[in-house]
């Protein structure tokens, strides 16, 4: 269904604001998205916190970034918590993007917990041409590193990327249909973009082959976020 495309990100600083969300929301979007506020603010047993509330499947946007045996280890910790899908940067490299997924995988089979999916962070939606070319002194365009980015980790055997909606159909011709593609700077048609900077609606992303939409601020500011949800979902068709 349409709601299943949806990850609410849970941008919030207490576990307590977390659960209220998940129990709110959890009907109307398909995953709920823990990143480093939350974490840093009410520690790793919020993600058993929520999933009690009736979260059924966790997005850890941890964006893990470090030499590959730190980041094989933290990747490890990450699976023993039971998520669905967590992420590393594509800037970390080949053999740190490729510990992180053998790490993954690794733990999952000793365990028996389900294997997460592994994606990788291209670049950044709040980050422009300029502030590519200009403040990371990285030359060419945004589309070019997106896509060499996303080559990348598919070579290194990630599962996917995160990207900007105006990458999508790139990544397609790059890395085939079954790639998987998670895009924030979704917002509805009239939606404040914040500091976002590339950024498209939610049916015009589905249409283009976005796997999966990060959607927050549109759901959990509207005066009925359940009505927003839902409309969301409608809009994907």
């Amino acid at each position: 269904m349409s709601k299943e495309k949806i990850i609410l990100p849970l941008d919030v600083d207490s576990t307590e604001k977390a659960v209220e969300l998940t129990r709110l929301l959890k009907d109307e979007v398909g995953a709920f998205k823990v990143g480093l506020e939350l974490v840093n603010s009410a520690g790793l047993d919020v993600f058993h916190a929520i999933r009690e509330a009736g979260a059924r499947k966790i997005f850890y946007d941890c964006k893990f970034h470090d030499i590959p045996n730190t980041v094989a280890g933290a990747s490890r910790g990450a699976a023993r918590l039971g998520v669905w899908m967590f992420n590393v940067h594509c800037s970390g490299g080949f053999a740190m993007m490729k510990a992180a997924k053998e790490a993954a995988v690794e733990t999952s089979a000793k365990s028996g917990i389900p294997q997460p999916l592994v994606i990788g962070v291209t670049v950044l939606t709040s980050i422009d041409q300029a502030t590519l070319n200009d403040d990371l002194r990285v030359e060419g365009s945004v589309a070019d590193q997106v896509v060499h980015f996303a080559t990348l980790a598919k070579e290194a055997g990630l599962d996917g990327v995160v990207a900007s909606p105006h990458e999508i159909e790139l990544i397609r011709a790059a890395c085939g249909s079954d790639f998987v593609i998670v895009t924030p700077g979704v917002r509805p048609a009239g939606a404040d973009i914040a500091d976002q900077k590339r950024v498209m609606t939610p049916s015009e992303a589905v249409a283009k082959g976005s796997s999966y939409l990060v959607i927050g601020r549109p759901i959990i500011a509207a005066a009925d976020p359940k009505a927003a949800a839902q409309a969301i979902a409608k809009e994907i068709g």
